[in-house]
């Protein structure tokens, strides 16, 4: 009973509290749920929307960093929960992005008859998992915060009921996440194996000193394996095949937390085992990595470039292959973190890129879900002439894949990029640099043709009578469109607030 007492007594209740709250309230839903009339059940968004605000603000009394908790007997330094400034920054894009979606799926739910209670339980369920993953230092929480993530996405995913594309998107999503965990799961069983420990900090020193060759080929097959899995997880190709159908087959708000958030739980998840649990066989995942970040951003944005407006391609097939383009982009400072003296400060130009991609990501998505409410198709073709019926609409569509583009005035798009290049180049992977460069180029074509496609002159949309008054936009969605607009324009202001907030992303 005393080694109970003093197990509950170490435990930091405020490290783990953002994470805490988030899965808290997710029950909060899924009891008032049964209790709210059909028609109080928008309460419920309002009611999650704030459990993730407060969420992200007990973040503020963690800025002093260095809590940790659920620790080894006798051994402080070993822990399986740790807050330090990396955690940190990525649970503040993990909230800050389910904050956005949150937002986003106040007024698709209603459209879309979409059932309330479920929908709220699945995404704070998911949130919550992605929080606590960047504060796993040990294998076991690390998959588990991993899995706790990707299940209920699996269900968000398929949730529009009597949808084809929902339910082979929610099908593809799954079969390859359950592939995804089931290879990573033995990789971990290897390293096990080899180590015989699950933290990370022992891990990385037991690697280091393998008596026996055969355990260091058990401990290598593991690695590889490990990498393999978070190569799904991140859409690194050639294991991104389920991401264009699964972000055209989601709610839109979902394919945007699976943009942003997914990824996130993806990198964040990558760099915790890469660069804190095997730096012994930095020689076996930095080529990995680098070759995985050529192919990654080559595949995405060629793929990318054949969706023509012309050819009635969808705008967000559009996005998801950015997206895997943007994965590439992603991976170059962690490939990078493999040969550096100085692997955090690769890091950081990961984490920093990252946040601006949350900011702009989630709202050229929010653009998307605003255009779908009167055109459901979502083409390309019906962004034609945005700027004469929304013109502020389209001149933040226009910054916001302006920033992706990394041209002016997308400052940050801009600092970003250089900021991964730079990476590249100080680590000696120059090659990677050139593939770098040369894919942000034919990233240009497709960036700058959608963003010129909102100039031109209105076609007359079908079934709609000239001179009809346009629809207001929900309060939710526009809150949602101005909360990116200005992140994204502070920090094209003032880059240098997120390259030093993520400088200091060390591990």
């Amino acid at each position: 009973m005393s080694q109970v007492t003093s197990l509950v007594q170490s435990v930091d209740w405020l490290a783990i509290a953002p994470p805490t709250l988030t899965a808290a309230v997710a029950l909060v839903v899924l009891v008032a749920d049964l209790f709210l009339p059909a028609a109080r059940k928008p309460l419920l968004g309002w009611l999650a929307t704030a459990g993730l605000a407060a969420s992200a603000l007990l973040l503020l009394p963690l800025l002093d960093g260095g809590r940790r908790t659920f620790c080894l007997t006798g051994h402080p330094d070993t822990c399986s929960y740790v807050a330090d400034h990396f955690t940190l920054i990525v649970q503040f894009l993990v909230l800050g992005g389910a904050l956005l979606t949150a937002l986003l799926s106040i007024d698709t739910i209603k459209d879309h008859d979409l059932p309330a209670g479920e929908y709220w339980f699945l995404l704070l369920s998911s949130a919550a998992g992605a929080a606590l993953l960047p504060a796993s230092r040990d294998l076991a929480t690390l998959v588990i915060a991993l899995e706790v993530a990707s299940l209920p996405a699996f269900a968000l995913v398929g949730l529009r009921r009597g949808d084809r594309l929902s339910s082979e998107a929610a099908l593809k999503f799954f079969l390859s996440s359950v592939a995804a965990t089931a290879v990573m799961l033995l990789g971990v069983s290897f390293v096990y194996a080899a180590t015989g420990s699950l933290h990370l900090s022992r891990v990385a020193h037991a690697l280091s000193a393998l008596p026996d060759p055969r355990l260091a080929t058990l401990a290598g097959a593991g690695v590889a394996l490990t990498l393999v899995g978070f190569a799904f997880k991140t859409a690194a190709a050639p294991f991104h095949f389920w991401v264009p159908d699964t972000y055209v087959g989601a709610p839109l708000p979902i394919a945007a937390y699976l943009s942003v958030v997914g990824k996130a739980v993806g990198f964040s998840g990558l760099i915790l085992v890469t660069v804190q649990g095997f730096p012994a066989y930095a020689d076996v995942w930095g080529p990995a990595l680098a070759v995985l970040a050529a192919l990654t951003m080559t595949v995405g944005n060629a793929a990318a470039l054949r969706q023509d407006p012309a050819r009635t391609h969808s705008a967000v097939r559009l996005l998801a292959w950015s997206s895997v383009g943007q994965a590439g982009y992603l991976l170059v400072p962690i490939a990078a973190a493999g040969y550096a003296h100085d692997p955090a400060h690769a890091v950081g130009a990961t984490v920093a890129y990252a946040l601006m991609y949350a900011a702009v990501n989630l709202g050229a998505f929010a653009v998307a879900a605003l255009v779908a409410r009167t055109r459901p198709a979502n083409r390309l073709a019906d962004y034609q002439g945005l700027y004469h019926r929304r013109p502020l609409v389209a001149l933040a569509l226009g910054f916001f894949l302006l920033c992706l583009a990394g041209l002016p005035p997308g400052i940050i798009g801009l600092f970003a990029k250089v900021t991964v290049f730079s990476a590249a180049v100080d680590a000696g992977l120059g090659w990677l640099a050139v593939v770098m460069a040369v894919n942000v180029v034919i990233a240009l074509y497709y960036y700058l043709q959608w963003t010129a496609l909102l100039f031109r002159p209105a076609k007359a949309p079908a079934g709609e009578p000239a001179g009809q008054p346009r629809a207001p936009i929900p309060a939710a969605l526009s809150t949602a469109l101005a909360l990116a607009a200005l992140v994204g324009v502070v920090l094209s202001g003032a880059p240098q607030l997120v390259l030093r907030f993520a400088a200091g992303a060390l591990l």
